[in-house]
């Protein structure tokens, strides 16, 4: 296919090196500049959205938040100026499930489909091309495009019209932040009362309590590598969303709204730009203990 991939960072430079090593023509922008390395692979660097969807079939974008996407869409120099009757937009980005069923109508209007595509797996998963995608959109668009979700994920669904592929990727991310706030709290009470939070961690990975999080996130808590994968500033981000979204529908979340203020906590520490395991500081500041220190060495 002819391929437009748009927002080229730390999550949408190995997708669209994966499309472009699965055989793709692949056509690219990006504001901080296109990679070189995916130009001398064979990609070709345009310098605007526009050029990019009158080049392309199927225009991807990965871009940070809502206003980044609209922007994007509908600039002068936008996807939107250069799209024709027939293509294909795809958004997979995490934004707001109300903006996104907006975005889509303004497509749909150009004789265009649009998916809402977001993806969970951080730039691990970007990298070994192990995502998953959640797709919200008409089934015939989603088949089209699957050829490519199958270049950049594993567990690719479509589950349901527009928005619903952004509800889903919502309610992914208030699960991770809650079991990133639950492991954080197991290994920083294991460690504060006097065990060996690598050793605890280890046994209950074996039990029910096993998960990613405790796999993956655990391991970064113990060893305090807290450098991205996936920024705080960015889940704050998603659960901004989710808040925002469930006071619109008449919901209570506490416990996503614990979270965030967990978050909160870390950006006020100088921790935007830390992993989202980094949770575990924001509890650490409010126990005056660290992972790593002795219980003995508490005054």
């Amino acid at each position: 296919m002819k391929v437009g991939f748009i927002g080229l960072g730390i999550m949408g430079k190995p997708m669209a090196g994966h499309l472009l090593k699965g055989g793709h023509e692949l056509h690219l922008h990006s504001r901080s500049g296109v990679p070189q390395e995916l130009i001398e692979a064979g990609a070709k660097a345009w310098g605007s959205s526009r050029e990019v969807a009158q080049n392309a079939d199927v225009i991807i974008i990965m871009l940070p938040d809502t206003p980044d996407v609209e922007k994007v869409l509908f600039a002068q120099n936008g996807v939107a100026a250069g799209l024709s009757a027939g293509k294909v937009v795809v958004d997979m980005s995490s934004i707001a499930p109300m903006a996104t069923k907006e975005f889509a109508r303004r497509i749909n209007a150009l004789d265009c489909e649009y998916l809402d595509a977001p993806v969970s797996g951080g730039q691990v998963g970007a990298q070994n091309a192990a995502l998953t995608i959640m797709v919200g959109g008409t089934p015939a668009a989603f088949e089209k495009v699957m050829p490519l979700f199958a270049l950049m994920g594993k567990n690719i669904t479509l589950v349901g019209g527009n928005g619903d592929g952004q509800t889903a990727k919502v309610a992914n991310q208030i699960i991770v932040a809650l079991n990133i706030e639950a492991v954080a709290e197991a290994l920083l009470f294991a460690a504060r009362a006097g065990a060996d939070p690598a050793k605890v961690r280890q046994a209950l990975m074996g039990g029910f309590a096993n998960s990613r999080i405790l796999e993956v996130h655990g391991e970064r808590m113990i060893k305090r590598t807290f450098d991205p994968g996936f920024r705080i500033e960015l889940h704050q981000k998603d659960l901004n969303l989710a808040l925002a979204s469930a006071r619109q529908l008449g919901l209570s979340l506490p416990n996503t709204a614990t979270a965030q203020e967990l978050f909160n906590a870390c950006s006020a520490h100088g921790g935007r730009a830390w992993d989202h395991s980094a949770m575990l500081r924001a509890l650490e500041i409010l126990a005056d203990f660290q992972i790593g220190q002795k219980p003995s060495e508490v005054s």
